[in-house]
């Protein structure tokens, strides 16, 4: 059995591991941290997991869970994981981040969009923990920088035709919508009831941290700069989000054609479902799991290509990609404890 912990396992992220991982077959969760609910069962901060587990929360520095695991799970606020990281690292423990800290390959543009780095030598050593292009990487690896829900949607529905060469890459834009449990589990005023119910807006336009991540795996498949236009929104559901993608076609393909090659380019991968022709996805098909749906059409009358992909931002978009993560870097099956039907309705 792989002993975890999850450090910071307070928030939607974290709840979202511990309700995944408490049914994976080869996992035995030894601990979670949270500074705020120290001592305080698990299940009386999520009563969802009462009668599931006694295990409680602990206020404990990285010294006191390394003898407690072999995996560790980052789950902490953008900014904290660069100094806990190389801890359980230094200690040989396999780590999963999160956050956003360890995503970049290039620290400079990790210093643009989010600040001074504490621990820039362990950039590289960082795998980015998108399965369905690194998976031969993640295969034994000890760090992961686990992707951003937007980032996750954006890259699979675009991979395909970025890697044919089908669409104008300075055309793209990427149009986004997410539900508020993407926003965290923290009192903010942005994602009261009253501020989001009935409502529906765009937020952090053209300067949303998640932009550089976009590119920089577009720009790893197409082997050059790319540079995207990329809105996110809030919609008033709890989870999911809904990516739009736009690119002028370079290639006279029509819309079977391409429905053709995402097909044989996710052939093989357990989490991503392609719609037949003029079928397009809804996050609740999605939503509770680890799959990513997507629907493609050819804009004949401009020109453009359409791609709508799917998530669970918690699940594939967090969470769930981060077991899928463990597993492959552990040897263990891809799929142990993502197998999980969507919770419809």
């Amino acid at each position: 059995m792989l002993k975890v912990s999850i450090y910071g396992a307070s928030g939607y992220t974290g709840q979202e591991l511990l309700r995944l991982l408490i049914r994976h077959s080869r996992v035995d969760i030894t601990s979670i941290t949270s500074r705020k609910y120290k001592g305080i069962p698990l299940s009386d901060v999520f009563p969802v997991f009462k009668e599931l587990t006694a295990i409680k929360f602990m206020d404990a520095s990285p010294e006191e869970v390394i003898p407690l695991c072999d995996v560790v799970f980052l789950a902490l606020p953008h900014g904290e994981a660069m100094a806990v990281a190389p801890k359980f690292l230094n200690a040989g423990k396999k780590v999963i981040d999160l956050g956003a800290d360890f995503r970049f390959r290039d620290v400079d543009t990790y210093e643009r969009w989010y600040g001074g780095h504490a621990s820039p030598e362990f950039i590289k050593k960082a795998v980015y923990g998108l399965p369905e292009l690194h998976r031969d990487s993640l295969k034994g690896a000890d760090f992961v920088a686990n992707p951003g829900c937007y980032p996750t949607g954006a890259i699979l529905g675009l991979a395909p035709l970025i890697q044919h060469e089908c669409i104008d890459n300075s055309s793209i834009v990427v149009d986004s919508k997410s539900g508020v449990s993407g926003a965290g589990r923290e009192l903010q005023i942005g994602s009261l009831f009253c501020e989001v119910n009935e409502g529906f807006k765009a937020y952090k336009v053209g300067v949303h941290r998640h932009t550089p991540e976009i590119e920089q795996e577009l720009s790893f498949l197409a082997k050059k700069d790319i540079k995207i236009s990329f809105t996110p929104h809030l919609v008033p559901v709890n989870r999911g989000i809904l990516s739009t993608m736009y690119g002028k076609s370079r290639k006279n393909l029509t819309t079977p054609e391409i429905v053709h090659i995402y097909e044989d380019f996710y052939r093989d991968e357990p989490f991503v479902r392609i719609q037949e022709s003029g079928v397009f996805p809804n996050i609740s098909s999605v939503r509770g799991s680890n799959y990513c749906d997507i629907g493609i059409t050819v804009d004949d009358r401009t020109g453009r290509v359409v791609v709508v992909s799917v998530i669970d931002n918690l699940v594939k978009g967090a969470a769930g990609q981060a077991i899928q993560n463990m597993n492959l870097m552990c040897g263990l099956p891809e799929n142990l404890g993502l197998d999980v039907v969507s919770i419809f309705p």
